[in-house]
């Protein structure tokens, strides 16, 4: 644990695991009482999405029942509920992230909009010909493709830091990619198709020490890690509310103050400006500068509810629980027969990838489907990580604090079936 108290990657607290009450946390998600194919739920697919506690579709219901309005603009009762649900959560998110300011945090659609919105608004001000953006080989589609628009765009090059067989980041070739070309580092803090925890802090200070900014896409590492983005000293941090137990459609992307300032809208439209003329126009302050048109009102005040949910259970209990359950996880499916687990990093999180000799992930996930547990199969939006691997695809099952030790049972249990079906 860090000074500040907060749950740190690569930390487990033996003590959050007491009396963590995980069939009492069930209750709360009316999804994982579903039936499929007659069988219970064993709901295995969190990288992808998570399920959504009772008390956030209660929250959004609300919203519309009874305080359904447009936001900053209107004096009326209602435009001042909406407003205040919809502030408040900008407030939770920057004590979610231990960020400096209010103003540092901007709505998105996601992790995606995020990315985009930095590769738009700081890259194209900032890079130009012969310049480099760096990013690893484990990176989402999300963190690789903004970045290649900007480059063929601006006749930059894209470095790629190599992975381990281990699926760990190579950390020496990391500092060579770096250079006076340099303009960006962008990483994944955990890899959804891997599960590495990357050391994300010491490779933002050796990004600092040459004076280049860091964006972290923490779209999978938000719904495991306690991060304090002061602490990280990352310039941007971007993560997605759907995996967060909170609505899709919207994410958050920090940054710090005097970067956001420097930057040049992303969108045009209301509520970005403070005045407009047909002559010039005077962009509004941060946050709301990177916030055009009528947001997604809902989503926020469900996101709010979803982190006051996930904050209650506690970061570093819901850490500690996880370890617990991928540890078990991987002891189980190591012991199956012909499979092999893609992507074995010292530190990991959540994230179970693996091949069945002979047998196609997707013929592995419609068997599991069949009885009623939910995997991911296919390239997982890390084409590059497959390649690395050598495979085309692989099932991923991914764990989130709600998941049990019987659920990986019956996983390891499916597999076997799996496998029978195709002896």
């Amino acid at each position: 644990m860090n000074p500040a108290g907060r749950q740190v990657a690569g930390e487990v607290c033996n003590d959050c695991l007491v009396g963590f009450g995980v069939e009492r946390i069930r209750q709360d998600f009316p999804a994982l009482q579903v039936r499929v194919h007659g069988k219970p739920l064993v709901y295995l697919d969190n990288a992808a999405t998570s399920q959504k506690p009772q008390v956030v579709i209660d929250r959004i219901t609300r919203y519309y029942l009874s305080e359904n309005s447009n936001i900053h603009r209107g004096v009326h009762f209602l435009s001042d509920l909406a407003t205040q649900a919809y502030e408040s959560t900008r407030d939770r998110v920057r004590q979610f992230l231990n960020a400096a300011h209010d103003r540092e945090i901007i709505f998105t659609r996601g992790t995606t909009e995020g990315i985009n919105l930095v590769a738009h608004s700081f890259g194209r001000s900032r890079v130009r010909a012969g310049d480099e953006i760096v990013i690893s080989a484990m990176e989402h589609h999300s963190n690789i493709v903004p970045w290649q628009i900007l480059c063929e765009e601006k006749g930059a090059t894209l470095r790629v830091i190599p992975v381990n067989d281990a699926g760990e980041l190579l950390l020496e070739e990391y500092e060579r990619l770096l250079c006076d070309r340099t303009r960006l580092v962008a990483v994944t803090y955990v890899s959804n198709a891997l599960g590495t925890v990357n050391p994300i802090k010491p490779m933002i200070a050796t990004a600092h020490r040459r004076g280049i900014p860091v964006l972290v896409d923490g779209a999978q590492a938000a719904p495991h890690l306690a991060v304090d983005v002061q602490e990280l000293d990352c310039d941007f941090y971007a993560f997605s509310g759907h995996k967060l137990c909170g609505p899709t459609g919207i994410g958050i992307l920090y940054g710090k103050a005097d970067l956001l300032e420097s930057m040049p809208p992303y969108q045009g439209g209301g509520d970005m400006i403070s005045a407009v003329t047909f002559e010039k126009t005077i962009y509004n302050s941060l946050p709301y500068k990177f916030e055009a048109g009528t947001p997604h009102i809902a989503g926020v005040i469900g996101l709010g509810a979803a982190l006051e949910y996930v904050q209650r259970i506690g970061l570093p209990r819901i850490a500690a629980y996880e370890a617990d359950l991928l540890a078990y996880g991987t002891e189980l499916l190591s012991a199956i027969p012909g499979l092999r687990i893609i992507g074995t990093a010292r530190e990991k999180a959540s994230v179970l990838s693996f091949v069945l000799d002979g047998i196609h992930a997707h013929d592995v996930g419609t068997i599991l489907d069949h009885e009623g547990i939910a995997i991911r199969a296919g390239h997982h939006c890390a084409m590059p990580v497959m390649k690395r691997f050598g495979v085309s695809a692989t099932a991923r099952a991914s764990l989130a604090f709600y998941n049990t030790r019987e659920e990986l049972e019956a996983l390891a249990k499916g597999l076997h079936k799996v496998i029978e079906v195709f002896a």
